[in-house]
């Protein structure tokens, strides 16, 4: 398992990334981020969008991911996530009430 840095970002509200998002640590979207994302851990709030293609170590996603995602260590849909797209993940977890319509592939 890969060691995870600290740092902590943030996308917050009524602001949207377009483009190349690239990170360490975690960083928590609250607003929209269209593009391309890589990084460490994602945390996607209940108001926040993602629409990219994503590298990531984990994700959790409360609010909604579109695109192709690569989760190279797990993805977990909270209750009210929705996950939609071409994902590749280690592990995934979907709780309850949270939605995946995806093509799912686990290695």
């Amino acid at each position: 398992m890969k060691v995870q840095s600290k740092s902590m970002s943030i996308i917050d509200k009524e602001l949207t990334v377009e483009g190349t998002v690239s990170f360490k640590g975690q960083l928590i979207v609250k607003g929209a981020v269209k593009g391309n994302l890589s990084g460490e851990r994602v945390v996607i709030a209940e108001e926040g969008v993602v629409q990219a293609t994503a590298t990531v170590s984990e994700i959790i996603v409360g609010g909604v991911f579109d695109g192709e995602l690569n989760a190279e260590e797990k993805l977990t849909v909270l209750a009210s996530g929705k996950c939609s797209g071409k994902i590749s993940c280690k592990k995934f977890e979907v709780e309850a009430g949270g939605k995946l319509n995806a093509e799912v592939n686990c290695y």
